[in-house]
């Protein structure tokens, strides 16, 4: 049943609860983190871990995709991004860098919005993805619901794997005044690529994205410290009751289609390492992370982060955080798996997903979508 609450006269809400408020318990059993594997596999592609990169130029360029594809996760370049609309993206990103120190606290997200409005060139998106398909690492490239139709067929020549399809809220049907709707279930049908879609927070359109043939839902905006959404238009549900809604909707879709399995990504709520944990253990198969990644040296923000949403021409949904300084950033390789001199969670995180899998009995990501959860008294 779910907990509803009176918020005035005539009026109720459901209680709602993000990952800050359940903890993961202990089952009867441990093991070696050794005889753990934190590997997922969505269509033909398998990854050792369960990270899909939130695809924004602060923590992903062409050459951190390839390296992220290295070390076992999935990068995903922004085809609406900086690298879409700038032969000199160094010089770009260097105008993002001079402009922290302006007074004005607007100066960066003003950046943003002048260097998003130069067109996109197919020419310099395909040749980002070609850099990455040549490494041999899966290629995975996000645009928006309004440009899918547009620059998928690109996106495709130029040897995408994998397509991510992903805006604030994604519905199975995006209506624009105009032109085209862009019927989801009619373009996925068309792609011999899966496709992951999202956002969502709720299981009726969790459900409404999986009967449209996606291989994999995004639930959550990214939701963190640099994310404004919930201030700017209000909308938003707490991860952990999110993932779990999703989930249900995938278990759902699995009985409803005799067996067709639909990946939930977590995207949003992540801070430290346990929150991966409790993402995976709400129900996500894996996490798509922003913020935590801009602490790796790789990543071409140099210590800030924001989200495409920052860029908006109109309503940005995004601030530029500093989210590291010249002393805080550690190679990639060493932020995702170790050794770490960090007690809070924000080193080594992939290696901390594997040491929680073993201390509460669990083989596999799988298995650990079964374990016990408890609510923080509140």
């Amino acid at each position: 049943m779910r907990d509803l609450v009176e918020i005035g006269m005539g009026r109720t809400a459901r209680r709602a609860f993000g990952l800050e408020d359940v903890e993961i318990v202990p089952s009867r059993r441990t093991r070696s983190s050794k005889d753990v594997s934190t590997a997922w596999q969505i269509d033909a592609y398998r990854f050792d871990i369960p990270l899909i990169t939130h695809p924004t130029d602060a923590v992903v360029s062409p050459s951190t995709a390839v390296e992220v594809g290295r070390l076992g996760g999935l990068g995903v370049l922004n085809a609406e991004g900086l690298w879409a609309r700038h032969a000199n993206v160094e010089e770009a990103l260097g105008r993002v860098q001079a402009a922290v120190d302006d007074a004005d606290l607007t100066a960066l997200t003003r950046v943003l919005q002048e260097l998003h409005a130069a067109p996109i060139r197919t020419e310099l998106i395909a040749e980002a993805v070609k850099k990455v398909t040549e490494s041999g690492v899966t290629a995975a490239a996000r645009v928006s619901p309004q440009r899918a139709a547009e620059l998928t067929p690109e996106l495709l020549a130029a040897g995408v794997e994998i397509l991510v399809v992903q805006g604030t809220i994604v519905s199975a049907e995006h209506v624009s005044r105009g032109g085209e709707p862009l019927n989801l279930k009619n373009f996925i049908a068309d792609l011999d690529v899966p496709v992951i879609a999202g956002g969502v927070h709720d299981y009726r359109t969790a459900m409404h994205l999986m009967r449209t043939g996606a291989a994999g839902v995004i639930v959550g905006y990214g939701s963190g410290e640099a994310t404004t959404t919930e201030h700017v238009l209000g909308i938003g549900v707490p991860m952990a009751t999110a993932i779990v809604d999703a989930a249900a909707a995938r278990r759902d879709y699995l009985d409803e289609t005799g067996g067709r399995y639909v990946h939930v990504i977590a995207d949003g709520g992540v801070h430290v390492s346990g929150d991966i944990a409790k993402s995976v253990a709400c129900g996500a198969d894996a996490v798509m992370l922003g913020a935590p990644l801009a602490l790796a040296s790789e990543s071409p923000g140099g210590g800030l982060y924001w989200t495409a949403a920052a860029a908006h021409p109109s309503l940005p949904r995004s601030r530029v955080e500093p989210v590291a300084g010249p002393d805080e950033v550690v190679d990639l390789r060493t932020l995702l798996f170790g050794p770490s001199a960090d007690a809070d969670g924000l080193i080594n995180l992939f290696g901390a997903l594997r040491r929680a899998m073993a201390k509460t009995g669990y083989s596999d990501l799988k298995e650990f979508q079964k374990v016990g959860l408890t609510v923080r008294a509140g």
